[in-house]
């Protein structure tokens, strides 16, 4: 009997490679309309991507039966944003799905991903097809490459969520104790349940978008107990999980550097609070 412990994580896994196979195919056959459209190409490839994202939602929500619990602001339908969120967990990657899909959003997605995702089979080579931009954490190897992704984005007014987890990387006591240890030296204010934003690639990243976006959306993920990995969530292992969302339009942010890096550091001091009242209270506060 032990064996049937194993059917739900095969399910999965068929219902992913179900999906990834047709899917990775259609976007190298997307390649032959490179040369003659590239608004094809995108438009082909952001079906992909919403058909992956979306099978990804269900598998989640419906499937799993894992229930969303949204609060915060309604976001709209029809804007170009960057999504900037904490970051516990792999299952923060569905989580900001969900999110996206309940915006009808879950084609426009792009992420900043580590470097060595992209020789991944079947998810990490679809992702070359979506303007995601791989990076090494060194702005000096990263930069002509991220630049170029960003003008793209700009020259072909390419629709986008664009998410980045701006902490740099999943949360552990070591590291939190490392950003502490940081913060305490440049005379940061003291976090406990979320570490210090890394605001270079904020400030970068606002810049270089330039005029293409409407709005950042601050984005705060809760579990309820330890943070699952993603297999978990899929499996529905995780009865709920919690997203809170603020938005901000552009227009309202500070356009220098130094602003917006101060910017980006008072929404993780209030993420800090946030987390603080879900870790008492079981829920993020309404607003």
């Amino acid at each position: 009997m032990r064996i049937l412990r194993f059917v739900p994580a095969l399910f999965v896994f068929v219902f992913v490679l179900l999906l990834l196979v047709p899917l990775n195919l259609t976007q190298m056959a997307s390649l032959v309309v490179w040369p003659f459209s590239k608004k094809l190409f995108r438009a082909i490839n952001r079906g992909v991507c919403a058909t992956f994202f979306g099978g990804l939602n269900i598998l989640m929500e419906k499937i799993a039966g894992v229930e969303v619990i949204f609060s915060g602001d309604t976001l709209p339908s029809r804007e170009n944003a960057f999504v900037i969120s904490n970051h516990q967990a792999m299952a923060d990657i569905p989580a900001i799905i969900a999110l996206a899909t309940r915006s009808s959003r879950a084609g426009d997605i792009k992420w900043f991903v580590k470097d060595p995702i992209k020789y991944v089979p079947g998810i990490g080579w679809g992702m070359l097809f979506l303007d995601c931009i791989y990076v090494k954490r060194n702005w000096m190897a990263d930069k002509a490459r991220v630049l170029k992704t960003f003008e793209n984005l700009r020259v072909h007014r390419t629709p986008f969520w664009l998410v980045s987890f701006l902490e740099g990387t999943r949360i552990t006591p070591e590291k939190l104790k490392r950003s502490q240890a940081f913060g305490a030296k440049a005379g940061l204010p003291l976090l406990t349940h979320v570490m210090l934003p890394r605001t270079k690639g904020f400030e970068a990243t606002m810049e270089g978008l330039g005029e293409h976006k409407q709005a950042v959306y601050d984005v705060t993920i809760g579990y309820e107990g330890r943070p699952p990995g993603i297999g978990q969530l899929l499996l529905g292992s995780v009865p709920r999980v919690h997203v809170h969302a603020r938005r901000y339009a552009v227009a309202e942010l500070p356009k220098d550097n130094a602003g917006r890096a101060a910017w980006a550091l008072a929404r993780w001091v209030e993420k800090e609070a946030r987390m603080a009242h879900f870790k008492t209270n079981g829920k993020f506060p309404a607003s």
